[in-house]
């Protein structure tokens, strides 16, 4: 038995009870009080880990540790009894919540300690009770995965189920989703819901609500509050600047998450946002967005799932796109250097794939700018190898769409053509100077 199981057993601790810790650091003792965490199951098993008033967890080596009381019971705290809906309130718009994971709003679990998805109505009132001043909130979990799970058969689940929720009256949708994959699904669900009449809105959380820097509360309300506006679109809100000031509305094809832990982790790349969200107003700063409108919202999820993103760099061997070919791949985006190049000896393998029926589509990692496959020699030999220059798309945003097309076509004129229309503020008519991050 590990020594931190020891000594819980020896002092009559259990996990969630809350205790104060007094422990020895040379002559000085400090003194914590704290939830009496789980112990973590691959650490040496040398410290006692407890949740402290503010969030954060601390670990205290056991040998440290000179005295240890017991201030309340798991057993004696209160327990939380949630019901599934709330009464509704007239004037209000009626606003749905699906959940697909992460913790955009979270609870203490007060027996272990833990932080869970909060995600009934009277859960969510308990978290952020501020959006039920804005809206009547009707919340669902439609899965409960890590945002690196998300696969392209729950864009079209999600798809559906937003569908469903608008087409049965609600006013907008608001998608709680976890940041590391939240822009591939934005782009998914612009393609996927055609004649979208109402405002579709993702949003995420950078720190999870038991932190005292979280984001998760700001985001949620300004995700709801741009859920019953104007804007008609499918939309990524979160936090604006570091600073809890404003939110952005992101288009959901031309955001990109540009940070692994800023709260403003989250960029319009090569277009500004649709709006700012202040705590009393929301400013728009385009008018060229689609506006709320009747009519029903369709689905359409027909996705080639075999596609495949392919960074060029250095050194690269023409080996790696022939093996995308050879194991049955219908098309590939290139994330090709500067204005989308490859290297000269990469492009017969492109031309190769090209004659065997598979979709080439060229975007730059450079991310800011645009393709131009006209003023170098390799891009005008990809140019005449038939790659589809994919103007200032995002490479994330050309994946999902080039899956999208080809769930359409296998035509090589007509992946082309759908390429090279916008269908849902992917591509911009030209490139603006003001929106460089620099």
């Amino acid at each position: 038995m590990r020594k931190v199981e020891e000594f819980i057993r020896a002092h009559g601790i259990e996990v969630g009870d809350l205790v104060r810790i007094v422990k020895r650091e040379g002559d000085e003792k400090i003194t914590f009080e704290g939830i009496v965490m789980p112990p973590y199951e691959l650490s040496p098993g040398e410290t006692l880990t407890i949740k402290l008033d503010n969030g954060y967890n601390v670990g205290i080596l056991i040998d440290a540790i000179e005295e240890v009381k017991v201030i309340k019971k798991a057993s004696e705290r209160p327990r939380m009894e949630f019901k599934e809906v709330l009464p509704k309130k007239e004037g209000l718009p009626n606003i749905r919540v699906l959940g697909t994971g992460g913790t955009i709003a979270s609870r203490i679990d007060y027996k272990t300690g833990a932080v869970h998805p909060a995600f009934t109505a009277e859960e969510l009132a308990k978290a952020v009770p501020e959006i039920f001043e804005i809206a009547n909130i009707t919340p669902e979990l439609i899965m409960n995965i890590l945002s690196e799970d998300m696969r392209p058969e729950y864009w079209r689940r999600l798809a559906e189920e937003v569908a469903r929720a608008l087409n049965e009256g609600e006013d907008g949708v608001v998608i709680a989703h976890g940041t590391d994959t939240m822009g591939y699904t934005a782009a998914a669900l612009s393609f996927m819901l055609r004649g979208l009449t109402k405002p579709v809105v993702l949003v995420g959380a950078q720190r999870s609500s038991d932190r005292p820097s979280s984001d998760s509360a700001m985001n949620l309300t300004c995700a709801v509050k741009m859920a019953a506006s104007d804007a008609a679109e499918v939309m990524v809100v979160m936090h604006g600047e570091t600073a809890d000031t404003y939110c952005l509305a992101h288009r959901g094809t031309k955001v990109r998450k540009m940070h692994t832990s800023r709260r403003d982790a989250f960029r319009s790349i090569n277009d500004v946002p649709i709006a700012r969200i202040w705590s009393d107003r929301i400013e728009f700063l385009r008018t060229d967005y689609r506006r709320r409108s009747e009519g029903e919202v369709r689905v359409d999820g027909r996705m080639e799932e075999k596609v495949a993103i392919l960074k060029i760099y250095p050194g690269i061997s023409g080996e790696l796109f022939d093996f995308l070919v050879d194991n049955g791949y219908k098309g590939v985006v290139i994330e090709g250097t500067g204005l989308g190049h490859v290297p000269q000896d990469f492009i017969p393998h492109v031309k190769r794939a090209v004659e065997e029926g598979v979709a080439v589509c060229v975007t730059s990692q450079c991310l800011y700018g645009r393709v131009n496959l006209n003023v170098y020699s390799n891009g005008r030999k990809l140019l005449k190898a038939r790659a589809i220059p994919c103007e200032d798309m995002l490479p994330e945003t050309a994946y999902v769409k080039l899956m999208w097309v080809l769930g359409h076509t296998d035509d090589p004129d007509e992946v082309r053509r759908m390429m090279l229309t916008n269908y849902a503020g992917e591509i911009t008519s030209y490139t603006r100077f003001d929106t460089f991050l620099g």
